[in-house]
């Protein structure tokens, strides 16, 4: 069977072999706490100080309306003026607010062009709020923009670009001003969410916490451990202590297929039925080598192209049919391949061949 892919040059195959049944983990690797993530901040602004290469005002009105405003507050009148230096852009600003930030501390900010500004670099962005969800302003951002490119052009029309000029960051172009205010000991109980949400892993989370402290943990679902502390812990020190406790995890049998990059990567607990597999190449090849006929002199012909082609089958030899017996591992199966001779990308469609047959005991999950 074969499976048609996309023609690169590079092909990786990468096959997760382990030797114990399953891998042990930090319970602080494998859950997020519920609550405790940053939150999105988003701010409209102006960066000025480029060298020509900002908004034009005639696709750009909200830029002459903002530097207007932005004056106004600075006690300066521009409104009988016009604004066609092109040294100015309109920006969206947007950073995270990281959990239990203190104000006054630092956070990067992202700013990218809203109209057709070709480059933010070596601009400044001017004093931007930076609003949450719920349109408070937790931060203020400011600060010279870096973009890591690099433009370059010629009177000719030509240019060239490598990165994108019309986004970049601002290291620690952030201050925090206002504080989430989330205290984690005025918890009475928390959730861990896991990150790749299985039965099994969820109960051994559960479990390796209640051998140490009897009923301060349950597991909701495949997603969810709830946890309590114990009478007269607080929250923050029982995190501290479950969080390192290593609890052993289950992950289904999964192959995952990148077609476009030739990638196959295979999970531990992929298992095989009873299976023969064979592999071959057969290359056809044509070579065209046209001739040309030239007419005898002074015979009034013409110089015509005649059509030469050589036609040739090379088959591949020397591949044997291979077997794997019934609950075969990764291992053999990679083995197995690798016996073949098979290539990545012969590989990806060796196996969905044999998922095709049954006799692969896995999800195939294409990218």
């Amino acid at each position: 069977m074969r499976h048609r892919l996309k023609a690169v040059s590079a092909a990786v195959l990468v096959a997760l072999l382990a030797v114990q049944a399953h891998a042990s983990s930090r319970i602080k690797d494998i859950v997020d706490i519920e609550g405790v993530r940053g939150n999105a901040l988003v701010g409209y602004g102006l960066v000025v100080g480029l060298n020509g290469t900002g908004d034009t005002v005639r696709n750009c009105p909200q830029l002459l309306e903002s530097m207007n405003s932005m004056m106004d507050r600075l006690q300066t009148n521009i409104r009988s003026g016009s604004l066609n230096s092109k040294n100015a852009a309109a920006v969206m600003v947007t950073a995270s607010l990281p959990p239990f930030a203190a104000s006054g501390s630092t956070l990067d900010v992202t700013v990218s062009a809203m109209c057709d500004a070709k480059s933010l670099q070596g601009g400044t962005l001017m004093v931007t709020p930076l609003l949450g969800a719920d349109n408070e302003a937790y931060a203020v951002g400011q600060g010279k923009v870096e973009t890591g490119s690099v433009s370059a052009g010629g009177a000719s029309g030509s240019s060239v670009t490598r990165g994108v000029p019309t986004s970049g960051r601002i290291a620690s172009g952030g201050t925090i001003e206002k504080e989430n205010e989330f205290d984690i000991n005025k918890m009475s109980f928390l959730r861990l969410t896991l990150h790749n949400p299985d039965f099994t892993t969820a109960k051994h989370i559960a479990a390796v916490i209640l051998a140490q402290y009897p009923g301060c943990a349950i597991a909701e679902n495949p997603t969810i451990v709830a946890v309590r502390p114990p009478q007269g812990m607080s929250m923050m020190d029982f995190i501290t202590l479950i969080e390192t406790m290593p609890v052993d995890v289950d992950d289904p049998a999964k192959v995952v297929i990148d077609e476009d990059n030739g990638i196959v990567v295979m999970g531990e607990n992929v298992r095989l039925s009873r299976v023969a597999i064979a592999q071959g190449n057969l290359t056809i090849k044509v070579d065209e080598a046209p001739t040309v006929s030239q007419p005898a002199p002074l015979s009034q012909g013409q110089t015509t192209v005649l059509p030469n082609s050589n036609v040739s089958v090379d088959e591949e030899k020397g591949k044997k049919l291979i077997e794997l017996g019934g609950g075969s591992s990764l291992s053999d199966l990679v083995k197995g391949l690798n016996a073949l001779g098979v290539t990545p990308r012969d590989m990806i469609s060796i196996l969905q061949a044999i998922k095709a047959a049954g006799a692969l005991q896995a999800d195939i999950q294409v990218m």
